[in-house]
């Protein structure tokens, strides 16, 4: 990794930033993620502070990948407040901007949040999902020990064109 990144938690200051990675990372990269540009350049900046805060949750966070003053990556993790399911998070909106995409943040970003999500002690499962066509997105998810567990044939519709998603997991820790 470029040893001028530096990997830290986003709190509520870095909503611009955030926004501004994403719109970008939206418009494009339209096929990697489940959001639409359009639709989410509407939202104010202030709209993402519920991913990086969760108050009283530790399974709910928001690392980000800072080069100088840049925001350069992001990675969410989410999970449902449902007693049931509460031992599963989802991971959302990883992101690199191209520049610097191969050189490790991905990486870095992954770790910072498997990290996390193991200090968790009640959080069990990772899922994700990921375009399938994403060959480097699926290689990274692999190498961090996420297994496919299923595939969502045309889960984006863009225009004329359907693309599938890759369904995938990671157990944190030794299932009983």
């Amino acid at each position: 990794m470029a040893n001028d990144i530096d990997i830290r938690r986003l709190l509520a200051p870095d909503a611009e930033a955030y926004k501004r990675l994403r719109d970008d990372m939206l418009d494009g990269f339209p096929d990697a993620f489940t959001s639409d540009a359009e639709s989410e350049r509407a939202k104010p900046a202030n709209a993402y502070v519920a991913r990086f805060e969760a108050e009283g949750d530790a399974a709910r966070f928001s690392f980000g990948a800072w080069r100088g003053g840049e925001l350069v990556g992001a990675i969410s993790c989410e999970r449902d407040a449902r007693l049931k399911v509460r031992h599963v998070g989802h991971i959302i909106g990883m992101m690199v901007r191209p520049n610097l995409q191969g050189h490790g943040i991905g990486r870095a970003l992954i770790a910072a949040t498997l990290a996390q999500a193991r200090s968790v002690p009640e959080l069990e499962l990772l899922t994700l999902s990921v375009t399938s066509s994403n060959q480097a997105a699926v290689g990274l998810y692999e190498k961090a020990g996420f297994v496919r567990y299923g595939q969502l044939p045309h889960a984006i519709k863009l225009g004329d064109k359907r693309l599938g998603k890759d369904l995938m997991m990671l157990a944190l820790r030794q299932q009983p």
